[in-house]
């Protein structure tokens, strides 16, 4: 039988916290076969019950009593102590806000360290960025974006790894009916003015346009609900736009499925740097044989294939926007042949798929010590 190397997960996001990190780590180790995994992670709302009904082993963090950046300093400090009993061969480092754990435990014990790289967490931290690449083995970047904040950064190019995010597999609850209105869907927090809502809000009054009975359903809630819900009134659209707050993956299936078009025009942060790593919303899409609008910077370009799973357009133009979300709803042969693209492409960057070249990267640090 295979030895299955220990390799310790420190990371700050981990269900049942939602994200998209969350979502990556979580799947990178429930599909990891190849190796003995245990995981340490920040205590959040409903953990005790999710990692007692799971099969992975995760090991909490003590409550700080105080705010996020003392929660993850005593993750930090947690890790080190774990690490002592573990004893792992590889640490994955999964934020650049725990590589200092990561340095400390490879230090102590001698293990090769993984930093996973995505990109906003990159913004406002130069520093600690640096310190991550420059002490890891392997550097994982999720997009060829990211590929490069690592090298602005300092990794060395040699060490930097390219394994794209994936997605779960398409299941019954995405083969629902269409709705009867030409309806588009935004799947987003709304936390992030980068993710494009405002832009988004501006182009419906042009789609409605072309497309007289188009609607916009905007799941996610966050910090900008309000702000966007004035702009809806003020810009006479409110009536068209449906504010689904957040919502159960059930729902989120459902409401994907009853949908035509996706559309999530990210933009470069104002400071350049940061913004969508990669976008796995995009991918979710995919498994509704959906079509997507997307921005044509940061990681979004590797999510969405231009011309084959959708359209890339100027993120910061709200007529490029409009012009390809009313094409795509009246065109459907268009919108059926990227829907299905978007498919194959979700298939093809399955998570399982994606924990293997993980357990590769892992495996080669082990046989190369």
């Amino acid at each position: 039988m295979e030895r299955r190397p220990r390799t310790l997960v420190i990371t700050p996001d981990f269900p049942p916290a939602l994200g998209g990190i969350q979502t990556l780590v979580h799947r990178i180790v429930r599909h990891s076969e190849r190796l003995a995994m245990r995981v340490l992670a920040l205590p959040s709302a409903g953990a005790d019950r999710f990692d007692a009904e799971g099969t992975i082993d995760v090991r909490r963090s003590p409550r700080s009593g105080g705010d996020r950046r003392a929660d993850v300093a005593a993750l930090n400090a947690f890790a080190v102590k774990e690490a002592l009993r573990f004893r792992p061969e590889v640490v994955l480092s999964a934020h650049i806000v725990t590589a200092p754990a990561a340095r400390m435990v490879g230090w102590a014990s001698g293990s090769e360290t993984i930093q996973y790289l995505y990109a906003d967490e990159l913004r406002g931290r130069p520093k600690l960025a640096r310190f991550a690449v420059n002490h890891a083995a392997a550097v994982v970047a999720i997009s060829g974006y990211t590929r490069q904040l690592a090298l602005e950064a300092g990794a060395d190019p040699g060490r930097v790894h390219l394994i794209l995010c994936g997605v779960d597999g398409a299941t019954a609850s995405t083969n629902g009916r269409r709705a009867d209105t030409p309806t588009i869907i935004t799947v987003a927090r709304l936390n992030s003015p980068y993710k494009g809502h405002d832009v988004v809000m501006r182009a419906l009054a042009l789609v409605r346009g072309r497309v007289p009975d188009a609607r916009w359903l905007v799941v996610g809630d966050g910090p900008l609900l309000s702000a966007l819900q004035i702009q809806a009134s003020l810009l006479g659209v409110g009536e068209h736009v449906s504010f689904e707050g957040s919502v159960s993956d059930a729902r989120r299936d459902e409401l994907l499925s009853s949908a035509h078009v996706f559309v999530m025009p990210s933009r470069l942060p104002a400071s350049g740097v940061g913004g969508e790593g990669f976008g796995i919303v995009y991918l979710e899409a995919g498994t509704h044989g959906l079509p997507v609008v997307a921005g044509n910077v940061a990681g979004a370009v590797d999510a969405v294939v231009d011309g084959e799973t959708g359209v890339l357009v100027d993120p910061t133009d709200h007529v490029a926007v409009a012009d390809a979300i009313a094409d795509l709803l009246l065109d459907s042969d268009q919108a059926r042949r990227m829907g299905e693209g978007g498919a194959r492409r979700a298939a093809e960057l399955s998570w399982p798929n994606v924990a293997h070249q993980v357990e590769e990267l892992v495996l080669g640090l082990v046989s190369a010590r």
